[in-house]
């Protein structure tokens, strides 16, 4: 009987020779370039993944996951896959995905001491504080702990416009657009959160405004 580990390799042969049955060339097209038209950026859960809740194909999406979806711009990480994503590989939307049942989300609500997650969870528990009074008055713990995952994409969201790379593209283009979304585990549905990406911009533009330039949002009204 063959471990977990060797099926992984008899698997890609088997999804090797299903690309190839259907198309001779699919490889070599695939080796040439990428131009996804879509950033998302999710939770490192094993039941959440990108391309196939979305019914993407290789190609189709740039990816990023961590535990709890976190975009915060000391992590080298995810600033430098938002900023090669917005500056070469032009996408034109920004996804960023939590899930309900999120075991980061969990964690940031448990007073304890977690070691090396600590400072990575205290993104979370900063979301918590910013909303407490809304999710203290959430009485069904369950619910409390749905909501802390919407508002942490939300929040999430925010850093991701606050950053210049995507302020100076949208300027120049009108893209990329920050959506925030939430991959319901217990229906396999993704939930759109109707994230007002132009409304966040003009709320933060005094502070955030990283450009030096006229926002296409102050444009548009005059």
């Amino acid at each position: 009987m063959k471990n977990s580990y060797e099926v992984i390799f008899e698997n890609n042969r088997k999804w090797v020779e299903s690309k190839v049955a259907d198309n001779p060339n699919f490889f070599e097209d695939l080796a040439k370039t990428q131009n996804p038209e879509y950033l998302y950026i999710g939770c490192s859960d094993s039941r959440a993944t990108a391309e196939e809740l979305m019914g993407a194909k290789p190609g189709e999406v740039f990816v990023h996951r961590n535990i709890a979806n976190v975009v915060n711009t000391l992590d080298m990480s995810s600033a430098a896959v938002i900023q090669y994503a917005v500056e070469h590989l032009k996408v034109k939307h920004i996804i960023v995905c939590g899930h309900y049942n999120c075991g980061g989300v969990k964690a940031a609500m448990t007073p304890q001491d977690l070691g090396l997650l600590n400072p990575w969870l205290r993104n979370i528990r900063d979301v918590y504080r910013l909303h407490q009074a809304e999710l203290d008055s959430i009485e069904d713990e369950s619910k409390r702990y749905d909501r802390l995952v919407e508002l942490n994409v939300q929040e999430q969201c925010i850093n991701v416009i606050k950053m210049a790379c995507v302020q100076e593209r949208y300027i120049l283009e009108e893209y990329p657009i920050v959506h925030g979304w939430v991959f319901d585990l217990r229906t396999g549905k993704i939930i759109d959160l109707k994230i007002d990406f132009e409304e966040i911009l003009k709320d933060i533009q005094k502070i955030y405004n990283l450009t030096s330039s006229d926002w296409v949002m102050n444009r548009k009204t005059k």
